[in-house]
């Protein structure tokens, strides 16, 4: 099945095979949601079959816990584990001071939660969503679904004096009814395509009657790990300022894809 992935889900794997390096036996491990996380997932799960890795995981998502499950992560809930040596999760898109928009997978709410539970956060993603400003991708804010209509009102009113290049606001749907999120609540999705300033409008939206949080990431993210289909692999860490560039072989173990069905 390996053959069959495209490049970008080539990219996608390296990265959170390099990512999974990072853990140690004995830490707490913040499990992200979303495709690139999910092959964080998978990996740890390989290390823990191959190697006795010995890990607890919290997973941000009724999904990631599954997904956990399935492979052989043992997992707790945050409330349970407290605080967290490491959380490793992918991301919609980031810049260069490793600032995040997350929620594409509607999950930003115990993401968000999770990676600042957390000594540090790891982002893995694929070259194309490092970008230079922020906001080419929608970002997600989740709202109580009482009053959502006002609430969304009230946020197109508040960004027209925020520096962003369009204004449009869309309640994210599954199918013909709103997405429920898993705290059954809903998420709308602001078309900004590009965002200014991001730390200005994560603060000003989390004002907002209704909103319960939004998917900008600001000073969370402490490395970043980049994945190329052509099997180059780079670090980046926004404390240290240092760079590591690698090459790694596309060699997945079979059973890594074993779970994941048709």
């Amino acid at each position: 099945m390996s053959e069959d992935l495209s490049p970008i889900d080539k990219a996608k794997f390296l990265a959170a095979q390099r990512a999974t390096g990072f853990i140690e036996s004995g830490m707490r491990v913040g499990l992200g949601t979303g495709s690139t996380a999910a092959w964080m997932v998978r990996c740890l799960g390989e290390r823990i079959r191959t190697e006795g890795l010995r890990v607890t995981g919290v997973p941000t998502s009724a999904r990631t816990a599954a997904l956990a499950r399935q492979v052989g992560v043992p997992v707790v809930s945050l409330d349970v584990a407290k605080w967290l040596d490491l959380t490793i999760d992918g991301a919609d898109e980031f810049d260069g001071r490793l600032n995040l928009i997350k929620g594409g997978g509607a999950a930003l709410l115990q993401e968000k939660i999770v990676a600042t539970a957390s000594d540090q956060m790891i982002v893995i993603a694929d070259a194309a969503k490092e970008v230079v400003s922020l906001g080419a991708f929608p970002l997600p804010v989740e709202v109580v679904p009482f009053g959502w209509q006002t609430t969304k009102m009230l946020i197109e009113e508040t960004l027209v004096a925020l520096d962003v290049l369009n204004r449009e606001v869309t309640l994210r749907m599954n199918g013909d009814r709103p997405l429920v999120t898993d705290e059954a609540n809903y998420i709308l999705d602001l078309h900004l395509r590009r965002i200014g300033n991001p730390r200005q409008i994560a603060l000003v939206l989390n004002q907002i009657p209704g909103v319960v949080e939004n998917g900008l990431f600001i000073d969370i993210c402490d490395v970043v790990v980049i994945g190329h289909g052509d099997g180059r692999v780079e670090v980046r860490d926004i404390n240290s300022g240092g760079r590591e560039e690698t090459r790694m072989e596309f060699a997945p173990p079979a059973n890594i894809f074993a779970d994941m069905g048709d």
